[in-house]
């Protein structure tokens, strides 16, 4: 290359630097994006904390500390025992045994349609040792649940909640106890943090889980927590939403080739709270792509009763199997609404992806990112009559007068989950799941 052409490209790319500079200081004389490309201000951040601190846990291969953030500042807490190497293992094994135990279900499901088909010794063999083979998956994910929720208490949740003095269980009724929003990150955000504990200890001593101490959220970030607790659904025109909006859409569909859902409780439950005047309802044919990204902005509420898929290595095309397709991460990203609740009775929704670990490539996340407030999803795949059970008992509390109070949504929540666990505190693969997103 001459001298001569060396210097054009020089000067090329300087003129278009200039341009660069030129073009973002236009931006940032834009109302409200005076910090465009900027690192927020952490003053401007300490309000996402004003109804209970926000724990930020840093997992890196030098050091682990959790960041906890209230209204006055930040402090950190030293994690001494948690390191990123054990937490990647851990959560290894965790997304192993959970996928071991779908290929499990899976085969069940094959095995019995097979035996329906033709009916024999062979096949009846044969759905046998497929539901011993769940029984058995399940029996490891349980174990291996207990475990990883009595490591996340000993090497995060007890060094944070002894450093904020939530040492026992609050007294009076849950809508009273603290708040505390997680932010984890790295092969955290794969992990339930909000169930960790020792659950089979014996009440009577001071519980040591997370479940008896506090009700718990997660937000993908500060700046998305934040957002949420300032929008203002009824406020100005840019934030309202469409007119009428004061609507429940219900989408109950088992995409084709999936096994039918147990949605009885549920749906009861909304039949009652909800008037007929105020309900939309997309079923079976009816729920397609596009009928449902037409449908969202024109209500302030949703529920999902369907099968729910995550593609680990391609997060953003997890997402709801409909009728004719499935409604992806990514359609939901384009979009922007301004809704209150969404309820995501469907597996796999707040479960991101195995290579952006910080990025929160979830369907939960993409919602709250779009503009619901409030997002109730699961980490895996749930058992179809526990999350009917589960958001039973939440719209039971949060539906008053025909309308969602979706402020009520995290203590329903953690009523609803802690009441499972008490029930069944040998199976958490029932109720660990379920988790909340928002203010």
């Amino acid at each position: 290359m001459s001298s001569e052409h060396e210097g054009t490209v020089v000067d090329r790319r300087m003129a278009l630097a200039r341009e660069w500079d030129e073009l973002v200081e236009q931006v940032r004389g834009l109302t409200g994006f005076e910090d465009f490309l900027r690192p927020p201000n952490l003053e401007s951040l300490l309000p996402a904390a004003e109804k209970g601190p926000v724990v930020i846990v840093n997992v890196s291969r030098w050091r682990c500390d959790a960041l906890v953030v209230r209204r006055e500042g930040v402090t950190s807490i030293p994690l001494e025992q948690l390191t990123l190497d054990e937490a990647t293992d851990r959560a290894n094994r965790y997304l192993t045994l959970l996928q071991q135990q779908e290929a499990a279900d899976i085969a069940y499901v094959d095995a019995s349609a097979t035996l329906a088909r033709e009916p024999g010794r062979a096949s009846t063999r044969d759905q046998f040792r497929a539901a011993e083979a769940v029984y058995t998956a399940q029996d490891n994910v349980d174990a291996m649940l207990s475990e990883l929720q009595e490591w996340l208490w000993d090497v995060v949740a007890d060094p944070v909640l002894t450093a904020l003095r939530l040492t026992a269980t609050p007294a009076g009724p849950t809508s009273t106890w603290p708040r505390i929003w997680w932010c984890p990150t790295g092969p955290l955000t794969l992990l339930p943090l909000h169930t960790a504990g020792y659950h089979t200890e014996p009440a009577t001593r001071p519980r040591r889980t997370v479940l008896d101490r506090v009700v718990s959220s997660y937000t993908p970030t500060l700046r998305a927590l934040l957002q949420a607790r300032m929008s203002d659904p009824a406020g100005d025109d840019q934030a309202a939403p469409a007119e009428g909006a004061d609507r429940f859409l219900l989408v109950e569909v088992d995409a084709p080739g999936q096994v039918p859902l147990q949605r009885t409780a549920e749906h009861a439950v909304l039949a009652e709270k909800v008037p007929a005047t105020r309900m939309t309802a997309l079923a079976g044919d009816q729920a397609t792509v596009a009928a449902i990204r037409s449908g969202l902005p024109a209500h302030r509420w949703v529920h999902f009763s369907c099968h729910g898929d995550q593609n680990l290595a391609d997060p953003s095309q997890g997402g709801l199997l409909l009728h004719d397709a499935t409604l992806t991460i990514s359609d939901v990203s384009t979009e922007r609404f301004h809704g209150d609740f969404v309820g995501l009775s469907a597996c796999k929704t707040a479960v991101g992806g195995v290579e952006l670990l910080d990025e929160a490539i979830t369907l939960a996340a993409a919602l709250h990112y779009t503009g619901y407030r409030h997002v109730v999803a699961a980490l895996w795949s749930v058992q179809d009559a526990a999350s009917a059970e589960v958001f039973a008992d939440l719209y039971r509390e949060i539906i008053t007068d025909g309308a969602v109070v979706p402020d009520l949504a995290p203590t329903a929540l953690h009523d609803a989950v802690r009441r499972l666990r008490d029930r069944h505190p040998n199976w958490p693969h029932v109720w660990t799941p379920f988790t909340h997103t928002g203010p």
